[in-house]
């Protein structure tokens, strides 16, 4: 019980001297619009998702959930997605709820490939609970008093909070088999602090995204695989912020309606420090689709120096409703959904 306070108040002490650093998801293309504005409106339909990641229950709750909706208004070339996000770490001690909007707006550059560029702007409540929490002068031989030097000193007293408005943006550039993007957020450098700190801004963070989807009806030998997607998906995403990186590379088998896939997040080849190795996790994942609905679940195996952690669960869904009837009379509009994974 001690381990845990203790590392809750490192987590929540840090946060006062650090620069923090974004929640991410396994499952990042079942949460579209996270991580890449230009996203926005890309099902060509409106389409609500959710997304929720459980990390590291072992040691702490980081709770990360996450809500979407977007829409792609056909006689603008535009999309427009509102996003709410709330990430609770430590007990719910640090607690950060984002609102954003976005825009993004898509364009023919060939017979069969598009271009998107989207931009978000958000406003962040972020705030620290302290109260419940107890430290390590209340644990002596004779176990646990109540009384706590560093609490009379006051070390933490109050619950601060800091709001904020912070800007993203990114593109997308896909065809019927691939798709390549590109994001960066943080483009102001918000600060994150709750006391005045030059040091504090949130480092910008970036992320380059790509992958192909290859068709395997018709190579299969299965009797019904022209009546169903069956598709292999390999998939990369390389994601930076401040001194720190991170590279993830899965593949996706979909014999509709289910998905499943795996994941290795880590650069085995680059350590920031000789005694840490920089694996992360493994992923494994599970995906079903009918109709309109996707559900996913996945679950990140730790292989890192942190140990038993008790990995991460993640969950995601998505529906997307029925395309709105388009103007009548007038040329048609050629529009292509993104190939990439529901999950």
């Amino acid at each position: 019980m001690s381990k845990h306070y203790l590392l809750t108040f490192v987590a929540i002490f840090l946060s006062r001297l650090v620069m923090a650093q974004d929640p991410q998801f396994t499952q990042f293309y079942a949460a579209p619009q996270y991580l890449n504005p230009a996203f926005a409106g890309s099902a060509l339909a409106p389409r609500i998702t959710a997304n929720y990641r459980n990390q590291w229950p072992a040691i702490t709750n980081y709770v990360t959930t996450m809500v979407g909706v977007d829409h792609y208004i056909e006689k603008f070339n535009s999309g427009v997605g509102l996003l709410i996000m709330n990430d609770n770490q430590g007990q719910g001690n640090i607690q950060s709820t984002e609102i954003g909007l976005q825009y993004a707006y898509q364009f023919q550059v060939s017979e069969s490939s598009f271009v998107r560029l989207g931009l978000q702007g958000s406003y962040v409540n972020r705030n620290i609970n302290y109260f419940g929490l107890t430290f390590g002068d209340q644990y002596t031989d004779r176990g646990f008093i109540q009384n706590s030097v560093s609490g009379d000193a006051g070390l933490l007293g109050g619950s601060p909070r800091n709001k904020y408005l912070d800007f993203s943006t990114g593109g997308l550039f896909y065809s019927d088999w691939f798709w390549i993007g590109a994001s960066a957020h943080h483009l102001n450098r918000p600060s994150q602090d709750f006391v005045v700190s030059s040091s504090g801004r949130l480092p910008m963070k970036g992320s380059i995204h790509a992958g192909l989807r290859i068709p395997l009806a018709g190579y299969t030998g299965l009797v019904d695989e022209m009546d169903r997607e069956i598709s292999f998906s390999p998939v990369i995403m390389y994601k930076f912020q401040g001194k720190y990186d991170q590279l993830d590379l899965g593949a996706y088998l979909t014999y509709s309606p289910i998905t499943i896939g795996a994941y290795y997040r880590g650069i085995p080849f680059k350590k920031y420090n000789q005694t840490i190795n920089n694996h992360d996790a493994v992923a494994l994942l599970a995906g079903y689709r009918v109709d309109k609905f996707s559900i996913g679940y996945s679950y990140d195996a730790t292989i890192s120096t942190l140990g038993n952690s008790g990995g991460s669960h993640e969950l995601s869904l998505s529906y997307i409703f029925e395309k709105p009837e388009g103007r009548r009379g007038g040329p048609k509009k050629r529009n292509r959904a993104l190939p990439c994974p529901k999950f």
